[in-house]
């Protein structure tokens, strides 16, 4: 496969694994590498930026191929030493670098400097213009669908990747509700070059997660999740579990929900336990609405080989309509 990410990254599929916090270690990422993706470290899932020096060279022992690291920027009333972490991604001689949540433009002028490629993460086509203004190689567009923060505006991917294919002049990365070799043909069909996937990567092998937890998602339906934080508008997509559910009831009671009325609930280091621990009902756990896709737990390698086999199945039977 050849499109213009696969180009640009130096990867043979353009199968990209999402930048997940607790997930993108060097395990996970090295083993989407080797299979012929793109790999992702999350930078923050790393307490210091020499903890992410660390794993950057722990990845390096695992894998020759391209890999890159996640930088999620988001506002915060102590925000973490961002500039530091995108030191940590330049002195290890990182070349991908993908960003999300605000935008990345403090820090596009360093990178470039260091032939760094940034691909940006974005759920509306605006934000998308903006960041091809400012200057990255490529947008990521996440659909309603998605795990994580799909933004305010509701708009699923199958609007969403044709409007932004439109306007757009930098490829763009198709993000959310993906998960087989349907989804991807699909998503190229509808003008991506790549694709993004986070849940999907949760239910492989490599992934750093509890077997309980995987369990959990293989049997869940495309209608197992939650959206939370509605009310507070910054809307998280989650698995619905009892956490979930109870902080969607504490949004909708009478007299509203303030964050410190759920924090408890959805504290970072909670879920991280939970994902440690399989307690499945224990913590927020991230996943988009493709868990009704998901159905084993592969290698990344035998999950990259199936669907680009499925996609280029899909793609030629769709052509084969058109004869």
């Amino acid at each position: 496969m050849k499109t213009r990410i696969t180009e640009l990254l130096g990867i043979r599929y353009p199968i990209i694994q999402g930048g997940m916090q607790w997930v993108g270690r060097a395990e996970l990422a090295a083993a989407v590498s080797n299979a012929g993706g793109l790999g992702i470290l999350t930078a923050l899932t790393q307490p210091t930026p020499d903890d992410l020096r660390q794993e950057i060279e722990r990845t390096r022992t695992m894998t020759d191929k391209p890999f890159g690291v996640n930088l999620t920027i988001l506002p915060a009333v102590k925000p973490p030493p961002y500039a530091e972490y995108v030191q940590a991604i330049i002195d290890s001689g990182v070349k991908i670098v993908e960003t999300a949540g605000n935008s990345p433009k403090d820090f596009i002028e360093a990178l470039k400097r260091h032939d760094v490629k940034i691909v940006h993460k974005c759920t509306s086509v605006r934000h998308a213009l903006s960041a091809e203004r400012n200057g990255v190689d490529a947008v990521s567009v996440d659909g309603f669908e998605c795990a994580g923060h799909p933004g305010e505006d509701d708009v699923p991917g199958l609007v969403l990747l044709p409007v932004a294919a439109r306007k757009l002049r930098i490829p763009i990365i198709a993000s959310g509700g993906i998960a087989d070799g349907r989804g991807m043909a699909a998503a190229l069909a509808l003008g991506a070059e790549g694709i993004n996937m986070g849940t999907r990567f949760c239910v492989t092998q490599e992934a750093p997660i509890h077997d309980n937890i995987k369990q959990a998602l293989v049997a869940a339906t495309e209608r197992d999740t939650k959206l939370m934080f509605r009310t507070l508008h910054n809307t998280a997509r989650v698995f619905r579990n009892a956490i979930s559910e109870e902080v969607v009831a504490t949004e909708r009671r009478p007299g509203g929900c303030e964050f410190e009325d759920i924090r408890p609930l959805v504290a970072g280091a909670r879920g991280r336990a939970a994902l440690e621990s399989g307690e499945v009902h224990n913590g927020v756990v991230s996943a988009g609405q493709c868990i009704g896709l998901i159905d084993d737990i592969p290698t990344c390698a035998e999950l990259l080989e199936r669907m680009v086999r499925e996609c280029r199945e899909h793609l030629d039977r769709a052509r084969s309509w058109m004869n």
